[in-house]
Protein backbone atom coordinates (compact mmCIF):
# COMPACT_ATOMS: atom_id res chain seq x y z
CA UNK A 1 0.00 0.00 0.00
CA UNK A 2 1.69 3.10 -1.20
CA UNK A 3 5.33 3.37 -0.25
CA UNK A 4 4.92 1.19 2.84
CA UNK A 5 5.67 -2.30 1.50
CA UNK A 6 5.21 -4.02 4.86
CA UNK A 7 1.42 -3.42 4.66
CA UNK A 8 1.24 -5.87 1.77
CA UNK A 9 1.65 -8.81 4.13
CA UNK A 10 -0.19 -7.32 7.11
CA UNK A 11 -3.29 -8.99 8.50
CA UNK A 12 -6.72 -7.44 8.02
CA UNK A 13 -6.80 -6.52 11.73
CA UNK A 14 -3.44 -4.72 11.46
CA UNK A 15 -4.64 -2.82 8.40
CA UNK A 16 -7.90 -1.85 10.07
CA UNK A 17 -6.08 -0.60 13.16
CA UNK A 18 -3.69 1.45 11.01
CA UNK A 19 -6.58 2.95 9.03
CA UNK A 20 -8.42 3.88 12.25
CA UNK A 21 -5.25 5.47 13.66
CA UNK A 22 -4.81 7.39 10.38
CA UNK A 23 -8.35 8.75 10.88
CA UNK A 24 -9.70 7.22 7.66
CA UNK A 25 -13.52 7.43 7.57
CA UNK A 26 -15.51 4.20 7.94
CA UNK A 27 -16.83 3.98 4.34
CA UNK A 28 -13.37 4.50 2.85
CA UNK A 29 -11.87 2.11 5.39
CA UNK A 30 -14.40 -0.59 4.41
CA UNK A 31 -13.62 -0.15 0.72
CA UNK A 32 -9.89 -0.39 1.37
CA UNK A 33 -10.23 -3.51 3.50
CA UNK A 34 -12.54 -5.11 0.90
CA UNK A 35 -10.02 -4.18 -1.83
CA UNK A 36 -12.90 -2.56 -3.72
CA UNK A 37 -11.17 -0.01 -5.94
CA UNK A 38 -14.38 1.06 -7.72
CA UNK A 39 -16.13 1.83 -4.43
CA UNK A 40 -13.12 3.73 -3.10
CA UNK A 41 -12.89 5.77 -6.32
CA UNK A 42 -16.60 6.59 -6.05
CA UNK A 43 -16.24 7.65 -2.42
CA UNK A 44 -13.27 9.86 -3.27
CA UNK A 45 -15.02 11.14 -6.41
CA UNK A 46 -12.17 9.97 -8.59
CA UNK A 47 -12.36 8.74 -12.14
CA UNK A 48 -9.90 6.21 -13.50
CA UNK A 49 -7.35 7.80 -15.80
CA UNK A 50 -6.36 5.92 -18.91
CA UNK A 51 -5.60 6.44 -22.57
CA UNK A 52 -5.84 4.05 -25.48
CA UNK A 53 -2.93 3.66 -27.80
CA UNK A 54 -3.50 2.01 -31.14
CA UNK A 55 -1.10 1.37 -33.99
CA UNK A 56 -1.48 3.72 -36.95
CA UNK A 57 -3.31 2.60 -40.06
CA UNK A 58 -1.09 1.17 -42.75
CA UNK A 59 -2.70 3.33 -45.41
CA UNK A 60 -2.96 7.12 -45.34
CA UNK A 61 -2.74 7.79 -41.61
CA UNK A 62 -1.16 11.21 -42.16
CA UNK A 63 -3.31 14.32 -42.16
CA UNK A 64 -4.31 15.45 -45.60
CA UNK A 65 -2.22 18.29 -46.95
CA UNK A 66 0.71 17.67 -44.63
CA UNK A 67 3.92 16.12 -45.85
CA UNK A 68 6.84 14.82 -43.82
CA UNK A 69 9.59 17.29 -44.50
CA UNK A 70 12.31 15.44 -42.59
CA UNK A 71 15.30 17.51 -41.55
CA UNK A 72 14.77 20.31 -44.10
CA UNK A 73 15.59 23.70 -42.64
CA UNK A 74 13.28 26.69 -42.92
CA UNK A 75 13.70 30.36 -42.28
CA UNK A 76 11.41 31.96 -39.69
CA UNK A 77 9.18 33.25 -42.51
CA UNK A 78 8.61 29.66 -43.69
CA UNK A 79 10.84 29.73 -46.76
CA UNK A 80 12.99 26.69 -47.31
CA UNK A 81 16.75 27.12 -47.16
CA UNK A 82 18.50 25.38 -50.01
CA UNK A 83 21.85 24.97 -48.28
CA UNK A 84 23.70 25.93 -45.10
CA UNK A 85 25.47 28.69 -47.00
CA UNK A 86 22.14 30.37 -47.65
CA UNK A 87 22.03 31.08 -43.92
CA UNK A 88 25.04 33.33 -44.35
CA UNK A 89 23.47 35.07 -47.34
CA UNK A 90 20.33 35.94 -45.37
CA UNK A 91 22.14 37.13 -42.25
Amino acid sequence: MGSEAHWRHASENELELALVQADIAAPERSAILAKDAAKLQALLRLRPLFAMQTPPDEEGDEDEGEEDEGDDKHEPNGQRLSSPTSLLQHA
